[in-house]
């Protein structure tokens, strides 16, 4: 499928649009777990940052060389600016996704490799279905050095930034499946990482 024809298509609500790197376009709903995990990251970064901090949900963020991303949840720099009509990886100081049960393999495997080899600061991958969030901090060419595991319902995190600001994301009010699944960890031909991210190519 053509940017073009992508651009003037009207994608029906309540869908998460994926766009693979071949031009394939994979439409999966949007879970309420999922939704509701970036909805509580939203206000948690209101909270401890200020509600004019600058924070992104599926906004496509530019990686040269590689396929953009539009993470779920991002942390900017206070004077990020959008270069054309995306903000580059040098603009972030913290990435989140949160697992569903098709993007598990993507997000805790393929988004590690990728976001530790851009230098972002802090990876953050929040998992409704384990009840757990993996903190990734010390970004190599690899993915990261540190990797620290906090259960949900244990209180509040304290995420240091890059420019010494503190995000504190409360574990107490992360969303809960309402009945238990496991994460998949199937074979799938999983899309790049971010839940809208496009083909850097044009």
């Amino acid at each position: 499928m053509s940017v073009d024809a992508i651009v003037h298509t009207e994608f029906p609500r309540g869908y998460t649009v994926l766009f693979g790197a071949d031009g394939k376009v994979i439409m999966t709903p949007q879970s309420e777990e999922h939704s509701s995990t970036i909805r509580s990251m939203q206000i948690d970064s209101a909270l401890t940052l200020g509600r004019h901090a600058k924070v992104t949900s599926d906004v496509c963020i530019d990686f040269p060389a590689d396929e953009n991303s539009a993470p779920d949840f991002a942390i900017l720099r206070e004077d990020a600016r959008k270069e054309g009509k995306r903000y580059s990886f040098e603009d972030v100081l913290l990435i989140s996704e949160v697992v569903s049960t098709s993007s598990a393999r993507k997000d805790y495997d393929d988004c590690t490799a990728k976001y530790g080899r851009y230098g972002i600061p802090v990876y953050l991958i929040v998992d409704p279905y384990a009840q757990e969030v993996v903190l990734h901090t010390q970004p190599t060419a690899t993915g990261y050095i540190a990797a620290h595991t906090h259960k949900y319902g244990t209180g509040k995190l304290p995420v240091l930034l890059a420019d010494g600001r503190t995000f504190t994301l409360d574990l107490d009010e992360l969303p809960r499946p309402e009945s238990e699944a496991p994460a998949a960890s199937g074979s799938a031909d999983y899309p790049p990482c971010g839940r809208g991210a496009r083909s850097g190519r044009r």
